[in-house]
């Protein structure tokens, strides 16, 4: 710890984002990375923006990525945000709409970059607990507060919250912002921009990470009322006016554009996860119904922390969280079939009594 760190600093305990190992030995289940790559067309896309014109700054508003947002999800221009990954737009959704002298709610099992950054900011939360299933309890969050946030589905647990008990939420907090994270929405779920019309307090966070294979390349994207994009964009452009790069500009935009990839490989992920389920229950593990790219597992006899340390032993890395609730839960992020054929392979060794 250094001297020079301000107070605030001192006491930060910071996002721990899972291994990424420098060597190639693992099946890497620990991230939530899409096994598939990107859209060919998005490599072409790349290229082809890796010219002269990387001398000039990009685009400030990412005008032309916006447009291609709002086409894609019938919404206006003036109603998207983009930045520099979903975390990003969420730090930057906490500081525009997030104030000290209000209590902000979220779930005490939740994605844990929430609590970081309401300590960073120096922001009030109330976690309100799921319920025993991990299920969204929709009556704690109809009170008083300074804003909320949950994801949907959630992480990382994969629970999907249904559209009837989001409106219920945004229905009652009509006087705070209400943000719905959609990281993982594209592998089963109904997003909730259909109601970015009908409620001026409703903020949509989405990223190109995890169904589109883009998360080296670091776009999220925000949609919500015209009034809430300009917080965001008067937030941004305090600190930083560009946020995307030339690359990521033109990555994101073939991304969007090249539907017929995009539902491919969601798809076949999908399949993939509802099969590993399926096999994972047969010999005794319970697996929470899953609408993300991950499932989350128990076994009833042996421990979830024995289980990862054998794995990793196997060379398979999955998520273990030594956190109260879930101490006996693993993340498994889907792989593609052969690396989650060898994965139900190993853990099955791991269970034999």
């Amino acid at each position: 710890m250094s001297k020079f760190w301000n107070e605030r600093v001192k006491k930060l305990e910071p996002y721990v984002p899972g291994e990424q190992p420098k060597d190639q030995k693992y099946i890497k289940l620990n991230t939530n990375e899409n096994p598939y790559p990107p859209s060919p067309k998005v490599i072409e896309a790349i290229k082809a923006a890796a010219n002269f014109k990387l001398k000039l700054y990009p685009d400030p508003n990412c005008d032309s990525l916006r447009r291609v947002v709002a086409d894609y999800y019938n919404i206006s221009e003036d109603e998207v945000f983009v930045g520099n990954g979903s975390d990003e737009v969420l730090a930057f959704s906490f500081m525009t709409f997030f104030d000290s002298k209000k209590t902000v709610f979220f779930a005490d099992i939740t994605y844990s970059f929430y609590k970081v950054y309401t300590n960073l900011l120096g922001l009030k939360c109330e976690l309100i607990p799921l319920k025993d299933d991990f299920s969204i309890d929709v009556d704690g969050f109809l009170k008083e507060n300074g804003g909320i946030i949950i994801p949907n589905p959630n992480a990382p647990t994969a629970k999907y919250i249904e559209l009837n008990d989001i409106k219920r939420i945004i229905e009652y907090n009509f006087n705070s912002v209400v943000i719905v994270d959609e990281a993982y929405i594209d592998f089963g779920g109904e997003s909730a921009v259909g109601l970015i019309k009908e409620y001026p307090n409703l903020l949509i966070v989405q990223t190109l990470s995890k169904s589109r294979s883009l998360a080296g390349l670091r776009v999220g994207f925000a949609m919500g009322d015209s009034k809430l994009i300009e917080g965001l964009l008067r937030v941004k452009n305090s600190i930083n006016s560009y946020t995307l790069d030339r690359i990521a500009l033109a990555g994101a935009e073939a991304a969007f554009k090249d539907k017929e990839y995009f539902q491919k490989t969601r798809e076949k992920i999908i399949i993939t996860r509802d099969r590993v389920t399926n096999e994972l229950r047969k010999n005794g593990f319970k697996v929470i119904e899953s609408k993300a790219n991950f499932i989350f597992i128990s076994h009833p006899k042996i421990l979830a922390e024995h289980i990862f340390k054998e794995l990793k032993k196997k060379g398979i890395l999955v998520r273990y969280f030594n956190a109260e609730r879930i101490n006996n839960y693993l993340r498994v992020s889907i792989g593609n079939d052969e690396e989650m054929d060898k994965f139900v392979e190993k853990i099955k060794e791991c269970v034999i009594e």
